[in-house]
Parts: C-alpha cells; sequence; structure tokens
C-alpha cells in the first residue's frame, strides 16, 4: 500500500473502516467457499462416474469370461455408455451400439490392480466428442487375453458445474453485498455509543465541567471509558474551581488596598510640593488605575467562569448604549458618532451587557485617532452592535486573537495605551453567555467590532 493509499485509508472513518475490512474478508471467504464447493463437487462426480464405468466394465467382462459376449454389447441405462473389448492384437471384437463398426477408440492399456484407474479421454466418436471418464480391465483367458473398455461422458457433469459456477458468480457479489450492509448498520449500532459520548463531550466547556457523560448500561469497554472519561472531568472540575476561586479571591483581597493605595497617591498628587514629586505621584496614580481595571477584569473573568449561566431579563440595548456612550465622551476628546442607532431589545443580564458595551468603546476610544462610530439595529431576529474607529485597525490574521486573554498584537494596536488584554476577552465571554457572537469585521480604515445578539420582539 502507497503512501497515499495509507493516508486515504487513515482518513477514513472507523465505520468504513470496520466495513471495508470486514467485506473484503466476507469476499474473500464466500469467493474461497464458493470454488472449494465447485471443486469437491466436480471430485466427487467424477468419482461417481469412475464407480459407475467400473461396474460396467466389470459386468461385460464377466459376461466376456463367460463367453456370452457378442459382436454387440446391450446398451444400459446409464445413457450413451461407450463400450469396446479388444483382443490382444488390438482389434475390436465387439462394442456397444453407439460404437458399431467404429475402430479402436480406447490407448491406454487395462489395470491389473484391484481398483483400476480410470482416464480422461476425448475424441470418442460418440455425440459432440466431449470429455470421457473411461476405465480398462481384462478380461478373456490366458490363451485369449482380453480388455473390457467402458466409458461414461462427463458432459452432465460439466453443463451442471457450469450453471453451478455461473450462479454463484451471480450471487456471491449479491450477498458479499448484503452482509456489508448488515455489518454497516451492526457498526453502525456498536459504535452509537461512542458518537453519543463524543457529542456529549463537545457539549462540554471549560465554563461547565460539571456535566459528565452517560455511562452505557453494558459491562465493556466502552462503559469503562465512559465512566474514565467522567473521573477525568472530575478531576478536572475541580482543579478548574479551585484555580477560578484562586483567582476571585486574589482579586477581591487585592481591590481593597489597592483602592487605599490610589486615594492615597492621589492625595500625594493633589499636594505635591515640588514638581517632580507631583510627576512622580502622577505616574503612579495612571498604575494604579491600571492594576484596578486589571484587577477588576480579573474578577469580572472570575464570575464567568465561574457562572457561565447569567440572569436573564428583557433588556433595552439601545438605552444601554446611549448612557455607556454618554460617559464615554468624558474619557475622550474624540466625537462618538451614535445616529446610527436604533431601538433593540434583548434578553440578558443588564449589568453584564453594559460592561461589553463600555469595553467596546474603550477599546475604540484607546485606538481612535480622531473618531468613534456607533450602530446598532435588528434584522432577522439579530440584533446587530457595532462599534468602529478610524485607528490603526487589526490585520485579518489576529482578528480571531484579539478576543483571547492577555492578547498583545505585534501591530500598532499593541502599543502601551493602558489596557489590561482582557476587555475583549470579557465581552467574548458576555456575548457568548448569551447565546450570541463577537467578532471583527473588515474596515477601511481602523477596527470594527460586531456584536450579534439574539433579538426579542417588542
Amino acid at each position: 500500500m502507497g503512501t497515499g493509499a495509507r493516508f486515504w485509508w487513515a482518513r477514513r472513518s472507523l465505520r468504513h473502516r470496520l466495513t471495508a475490512a470486514a467485506a473484503l474478508v466476507i469476499a474473500a471467504g464466500l469467493t474461497s467457499a464458493a470454488v472449494l464447493l465447485v471443486v469437491w463437487l466436480h471430485v466427487s462426480l467424477i468419482h461417481g462416474l469412475d464407480t459407475t464405468a467400473l461396474q460396467r466394465a466389470e459386468v461385460v467382462a464377466a459376461d466376456a469370461n463367460a463367453a456370452q459376449a457378442g459382436t454387440e454389447i446391450p446398451a444400459t441405462d446409464h445413457g450413451d455408455v461407450a463400450v469396446q473389448i479388444v483382443d490382444r492384437d488390438g482389434t475390436v471384437i465387439a462394442s456397444s451400439g453407439n460404437l458399431r463398426g467404429r475402430p479402436r477408440a480406447f490407448s491406454f492399456p487395462a489395470s491389473r490392480s484391484s481398483t483400476p484407474h480410470a482416464h480422461t479421454v476425448h475424441d470418442i466418436p460418440v455425440g459432440e466428442n466431449g470429455a470421457w471418464r473411461a476405465v480398462g480391465v481384462p478380461a478373456g483367458s490366458a490363451g485369449h487375453p482380453l480388455t473390457v473398455y467402458v466409458a461414461v461422458p462427463t458432459e452432465g457433469i460439466d453443463q451442471g458445474l457450469a450453471r453451478l459456477t455461473a450462479g454463484l458468480a451471480a450471487g456471491t457479489p449479491a450477498v458479499v453485498a448484503l452482509l456489508t450492509a448488515v455489518v454497516w448498520q451492526l457498526t453502525g449500532h456498536a459504535l452509537r455509543p461512542v458518537e453519543a459520548m463524543r457529542a456529549q463531550t463537545a457539549e462540554i466547556t471549560t465554563s461547565d465541567l460539571s456535566r459528565r457523560l452517560d455511562v452505557p448500561p453494558t459491562a465493556d469497554a466502552l462503559a469503562r471509558l465512559a465512566r474514565t472519561l467522567n473521573d477525568l472531568l472530575a478531576r478536572l472540575d475541580t482543579a478548574t474551581r479551585r484555580q477560578r476561586r484562586f483567582i476571585a479571591d486574589a482579586a477581591h483581597e487585592l481591590r481593597s488596598p489597592l483602592s487605599s493605595l490610589h486615594t492615597r497617591l492621589d492625595v500625594s498628587a493633589r499636594h505635591a510640593r515640588s514638581p517632580e514629586a507631583q510627576a512622580l505621584a502622577a505616574s503612579l496614580l495612571r498604575d494604579s488605575e491600571r492594576l484596578i481595571r486589571l484587577v477588576d477584569d480579573l474578577l469580572q473573568l472570575a464570575r464567568l467562569d465561574d457562572q457561565p449561566r447569567i440572569r436573564t431579563r428583557p433588556v433595552d440595548l439601545d438605552e444601554i448604549v446611549f448612557t455607556e456612550v454618554r460617559e464615554a465622551r468624558r474619557r475622550t476628546p474624540h466625537p462618538i458618532d451614535q445616529h446610527a442607532v436604533g431601538a433593540a431589545r434583548v434578553q440578558g443580564d443588564a449589568d453584564a451587557l453594559a460592561r461589553v458595551v463600555r469595553n467596546l468603546l474603550d477599546n475604540a476610544v484607546r485606538y481612535a485617532r480622531s473618531r468613534v462610530t456607533v450602530s446598532l439595529h435588528t434584522e432577522d431576529g439579530i440584533a446587530r452592535l457595532v462599534v468602529a474607529d478610524d485607528g490603526p485597525g487589526i490585520p485579518e490574521a489576529d482578528r480571531e486573537r484579539v478576543f483571547e486573554r492577555f492578547t498583545r498584537l505585534d501591530e500598532a494596536r499593541s502599543r502601551d495605551t493602558g489596557g489590561s488584554g482582557l476587555g475583549l476577552a470579557i465581552v467574548y465571554e458576555v456575548v457568548t453567555a448569551h447565546h450570541g457572537r463577537a467578532l471583527i469585521e473588515g474596515n477601511h480604515l481602523g477596527a470594527r467590532l460586531v456584536v450579534l445578539l439574539p433579538a426579542q420582539e417588542p
């Protein structure tokens, strides 16, 4: 098997490979059985012909020994049996009616053993000159030895075996196809628990490791595999919960000292006596603000990871957008265009959705050169929120990666602008928990972040 064939075979499903292997084995087995059947029948039937010819030859030889054989040997019930009695000179002294007047048709010598060996002969001038099974036995006296030849045609056997062979040649592929279909169904039934386990495993996410696989009610390898995977999920769930609890506890414990530090730095910046001290306090104040935002984002992600199923209620997304745009205008000198914001109602958590809009606006404001544009509308049951800026944009190769946690791009948008690297990750997690999608579309200038959420009828 070549490399290409092995690669093709390896890419087939387990069900296809098992069925193909079973089909090959079935085809080989049935073909071998058919060949053995034909060979066995041929040998058996030929042996029957040999026995018939020998018995007839012994009868004729007994008549010849009793000097009862005439020039023509009477016919028997065995069909076109050819009989000749030949003397030592090869002269035909008697024959069956179908060989009357014919020259000697047999050239092999008589067998002197107790079980004469039969010969396959041709060119006997009877019928269509087909194959015959012939035996020769000695007869007569010592002074006048004779040889009795009896031949039985194999035409009937040959025709019967030909019909049987044709039937097997036509029927074997049909039987192979039928058995292959049965194997296909059986393997599908046998692998159905595996497919069910695969589907259940695919539905388990890192946000919810409490789910378990259904254990088949059997005591086989599949049941043991399901129990082993459930044990693995339990260990992963325990480790993940411990990690999330640590992050949440650490973030919660850091908030108080960071808030206190921020307050003291703010006071120090306001009452600094020298320009150097005032600049240092202002720099430290900015760093503390970044630390506070980072801790808040970590705490938010920990909560999302720990409680992926959030409480929902009808929410007017357009009101959230207007509120967050007003707050964002206080943090940036760039204009924020909201004229394309229309009414949209969704089912969700108002605080979490407000965090989504806030993070999108913070991201756009952080990288915009001159303006930010916000649009919202509902189409075909989907609320489409778009926040675009005219900044350096996001390369197409990185548009999936920006939603990962602590992602830093190599382009202009990776410059140190005060972000924690978790804003878009929070957007992605919240939108996913609301059964929506967050994506980045191509934009002529800058970045265009899009959030799609299932809309609710007004």
